[in-house]
């Protein structure tokens, strides 16, 4: 079983201004602090030492499991480690990987952003994946809305980091 998620975010700026945004490990450790993460640790690096070529962005954060239902509480302990992985093979296309350190599941997918008449939209597609017979589908409906409030905590961090 696996639950799919589309969400859309859009900010009034170029595309290159969006990418450059994502790829700039202060903004990404500005949306961990505004997400109440409890440690974080974000790594960027260019691809071929230019980030007009692309880039790799990891975002190790560790959350925690306050307000998790019980039911997938014991699967995950007090604290959630997530790692998110994000492969820009371009300034307008990556893949992305989220995985929790030895816990059975995943979430995949891509971002696309598109510009038009000065405006970004930031397309995000991902596949949520929990292997656990019977529970499986209820953790993947509670990672989807956790991932959604995510992605609109970091539209509205990206909105104030784009009009400085």
């Amino acid at each position: 079983m696996a639950t799919t998620i589309k969400h859309d975010l859009t900010y009034d700026a170029p595309a290159a201004d969006v990418y450059a945004m994502l790829t700039d490990a202060s903004f990404r450790e500005e949306v961990c602090d505004r997400s109440g993460v409890l440690r974080k640790q974000v790594t960027v690096q260019p691809r071929g030492g230019d980030l007009a070529t692309g880039a790799s962005v990891r975002i190790d954060q560790w959350q925690t499991a306050a307000g998790i239902p019980s039911f997938a509480k014991k699967f995950v302990g007090e604290e959630i480690e997530i790692v998110q992985e994000e492969t820009w093979t371009s300034p307008t296309e990556a893949t992305v990987v989220v995985t929790i350190p030895g816990k059975p599941g995943d979430m995949s997918g891509h971002v696309r952003l598109v510009e038009e008449g000065g405006r970004t939209v930031e397309q995000i597609e991902m596949t949520i994946r929990v292997s656990i017979p019977l529970v499986g589908g209820k953790i993947e409906s509670l990672v989807g809305d956790m991932l959604l409030k995510s992605l609109k905590v970091e539209n509205t961090v990206g909105r104030e980091y784009l009009s400085r």
